[in-house]
């Protein structure tokens, strides 16, 4: 289950976030994520993980926000960009070539987090704890 892996990365990049801003707390409401659609992550799996994970911690109550980002492919014979299809083979349709190039689809990265300080010292919830 690679969704595990991700919400373990993801934990441990806000837990380094948040140390940036110590001694303040950051509450976080919600954190953007971009998935690309050829990650072989499932976002449902994901936001399920990420609720178990933050419960009881300095994130709990965050919403994770999925933002799909669609596969594109670059056909490096005639530079065209187009959207593969898995039942093309995910060649070009401009002249079949296989795919080679991708343009998008392979995200996995923050693109943005809501939050707002807390007056709270940093050590008064604990951090949370990649599972």
């Amino acid at each position: 289950m690679h969704e595990v892996d991700m919400t373990r990365c993801l934990l441990l990049s806000m837990n380094e976030w948040k140390q940036q801003h110590e001694p303040r707390i950051p509450r976080v409401s919600q954190v953007h994520l971009q998935v690309g659609s050829f990650t072989c992550v499932e976002p449902d799996q994901l936001v399920f993980t990420w609720r178990v994970a933050v419960q009881n911690t300095w994130l709990d109550g965050a919403e994770l926000v999925i933002e799909p980002v669609p596969l594109v492919g670059r056909c490096v014979r005639c530079n065209a960009t187009y959207s593969p299809d898995p039942e093309q083979a995910y060649r070009s349709p401009c002249c079949q070539q296989p795919m080679e190039e991708i343009v998008s689809g392979r995200e996995l990265r923050i693109r943005s987090v809501d939050y707002a300080f807390s007056d709270h010292p940093a050590d008064a919830l604990p951090a949370a704890t990649p599972a």
